[in-house]
């Protein structure tokens, strides 16, 4: 009497982790879902002796988060961007804002600024190299610790961003330190950084956002509650008051990095969603929220303050920011 054949299996027209869909996987889907081997065993998150200090932190910081979710792998980027498109993207980006350098330049923009307005932005403006510094270390530590590789790979892309903002920051110091060589461009930054009363709630905020270590807080005050502060105050009242003082370059740049915030806006908003569906995590965010929210306020206030008609730019930064996370349900 032989014995019976086990059934052969059929293969799989796909990845397991994504067979469910029934329907051909986008490249967005192959690519970026379910990547983090880290989150298959919870107690042993790098199959490393679980007594690791990297591994407690992760068992800590990652998984033991108050933020709660069943299936944080099901989160989608509402771009679904890969590095492929995120590479087209900004490399069309880079070249508009390249070309803004270039021709603006070739004009002769900044032997135009007024005296007054130059001073203004050695203040104000290049010190903020320091502050989009602290932000791509902020949204790289969430791409580090959080649950989801589809999670990471919009931090990564806020990052390179942030990366991208700093370094334009940086190309304008020089460009008007080799114009304006007396006014302290690409010297003094720090000492304003440190020192000036404009920056030290932006600094006392960032400083203390970096010692966020659980993964939904850190997602909270960087994306939730800093950068709409910061946006809304650099970006938004800043880049409006640049072009108000015939700065069309500053105006122009600010405008560019608008649409990389949106898009930072869009997937934050999109994982404030998600997380919403579970019980219990709306008091969670609206907790840490209300930890960090006085702190932006204050940033906001004592930057926009430094502005020329500061009082209305204080009130329209704080509502806009605010607005953000309206908008987010939250």
């Amino acid at each position: 009497m032989s014995e019976q054949q086990p059934e052969a299996l059929k293969p799989l027209k796909t990845w397991s982790h994504l067979a469910g869909n029934r329907r051909r996987p986008s490249e967005y889907e192959v690519v970026s879902t379910n990547l983090h081997y880290f989150t298959d065993n919870p107690e042993r998150p790098w199959e490393l002796d679980s007594n690791l200090p990297m591994q407690t932190w992760y068992k800590k910081y990652c998984f033991g988060s108050p933020l709660k979710h069943d299936d944080w792998n099901a989160f989608r980027d509402p771009d679904q961007l890969v590095y492929r498109t995120y590479n087209l993207l900004q490399d069309g980006q880079e070249s508009y804002v390249q070309g803004l350098f270039d021709q603006l330049n070739d004009r002769g923009h900044d032997q135009m600024l007024t005296r007054e307005w130059v001073e203004t932005l050695a203040r104000v403006y290049t010190p903020a190299r320091y502050l989009f510094h602290a932000l791509q270390m902020g949204s790289v530590y969430i791409h580090q610790i959080a649950p989801a590789s589809t999670i990471t790979n919009c931090a990564t892309y806020e990052t390179a961003d942030h990366l991208r903002w700093l370094t334009h920051t940086a190309y304008r110091t020089r460009e008007l330190a080799n114009c304006y060589p007396d006014v302290g461009f690409g010297e003094t930054e720090r000492d304003v950084w440190e020192n000036d009363p404009a920056w030290q709630g932006f600094r006392e905020l960032i400083e203390k956002a970096l010692t966020a270590w659980d993964w939904g807080e850190a997602f909270t005050v960087i994306n939730l509650v800093t950068k709409p502060a910061v946006e809304e105050a650099l970006l938004q009242q800043l880049g409006s008051l640049a072009q108000s003082e015939g700065d069309t370059l500053l105006g122009l740049l600010t405008q560019a990095q608008k649409r990389d915030a949106e898009r930072h806006r869009r997937w934050s908003s999109a994982l404030v969603k998600m997380a919403l569906e579970k019980e219990g995590n709306r008091e969670v965010l609206q907790k840490w929220v209300a930890k960090w929210e006085p702190l932006a306020d204050k940033a906001i206030e004592a930057y926009c303050s430094a502005l020329p008609d500061g009082e209305n730019a204080v009130v329209e930064a704080k509502s806009a920011s605010r607005y953000v996370r309206q908008m987010m349900g939250l």
